[in-house]
């Protein structure tokens, strides 16, 4: 347990004072917005990137498989946290994007460039925009996600999101450190939290949360092969396709759900289901099991 800081509490040596102030924007994206960082391999940017968010006013933080799982007690990552040590103490660590985006029903792969088959790409401003009006309108918490520091985010991690976003940069050295590029996102959210205008009219309008559309993908890859449309042996790119054409559509809850049934109706007919339990499928028994993606790079 860490000792509860006072409510001002003393700048790092290296600190600069941003005179800032909170907001009923910034308590929403305090309580409903989250910075995923799959795989980091420097326990530093770690604690950075808890010193970063917690500057703009954030405090969610979820880490998927760090290269090293004691990264709360490390003394680099402490030491670059600074007074942020209760984002990084604080900090949800998982073993899979699956178990980080529970619940998010807006998620944002962070990527320098637009994947084919992707997911729509915005600018950042324009992604945080839309993000910021996602909270306002209470359609469930959003997720920024950014990938791992030589490789960024792998297509099937990308696909795994709503949205991708790319912060402009000079091209002739458009790469960020890993830290540095949360702070500018989570910058851009506090400014786009706090900003009075529209939100662009292009935000996906579903809702559903990631971990039921991968659910519904991991169905639908097994009722496409049990109707012999698609071959787990020889995936081609069937279901990276379907992957972009639902991103483009923005799922709701209900139409997931009809999807789900759909799926588990042609794998199984009713009749072969009459007398079991309800949701004892062979589609709900192998839930777990995620949709085939071809591509992974």
């Amino acid at each position: 347990m860490h000792e509860k800081l006072p409510s001002r509490v003393r700048q790092a040596p290296d600190s600069i004072d941003t005179g800032g102030s909170r907001s009923d924007a910034a308590v929403l994206g305090e309580e409903h917005l989250r910075f995923v960082l799959v795989e980091p391999t420097h326990c530093g940017n770690i604690g950075a990137a808890a010193r970063a968010i917690r500057a703009m006013g954030f405090r969610g933080l979820s880490v998927i498989a760090p290269r090293d799982p004691a990264y709360r007690a490390s003394a680099e990552a402490v030491a670059l946290a600074a007074n942020a040590l209760p984002v990084l103490q604080d900090s949800q660590s998982h073993p899979t994007i699956i178990e980080a985006l529970d619940g998010v029903t807006l998620a944002v792969a962070m990527t320098g460039y637009a994947r084919e088959f992707g997911p729509p790409h915005r600018p950042l401003r324009e992604a945080a925009l839309q993000a910021a009006g996602w909270l306002r309108e209470g359609r469930g918490p959003v997720a920024f996600v950014f990938g791992t520091e030589r490789t960024g985010l792998t297509n099937r991690d990308v696909l795994r999101c709503h949205l991708s976003c790319a912060i402009p940069a000079d091209a002739r050295l458009g790469s960020l450190n890993l830290a540095q590029a949360v702070q500018v996102t989570a910058y851009e959210m506090r400014c786009a939290l706090a900003s009075p205008e529209g939100v662009p009219s292009s935000v996906p309008s579903g809702g559903a949360p990631v971990e039921m559309l991968e659910r519904l993908f991991a169905a639908l890859e097994q009722a496409l092969t049990a109707v012999g449309f698609h071959d787990p042996r020889q995936p081609k790119r069937s279901m990276t396709r379907l992957r972009s054409l639902f991103a483009r559509a923005g799922l709701s809850v209900s139409e997931a759900e009809l999807l789900l049934g759909i799926c588990a109706a042609i794998v199984e007919p009713k009749r072969l289901r009459a007398g079991r339990k309800k949701g004892d499928t062979p589609l709900s028994r192998d839930s777990g099991r995620g949709a085939g993606g071809e591509g992974d790079r």
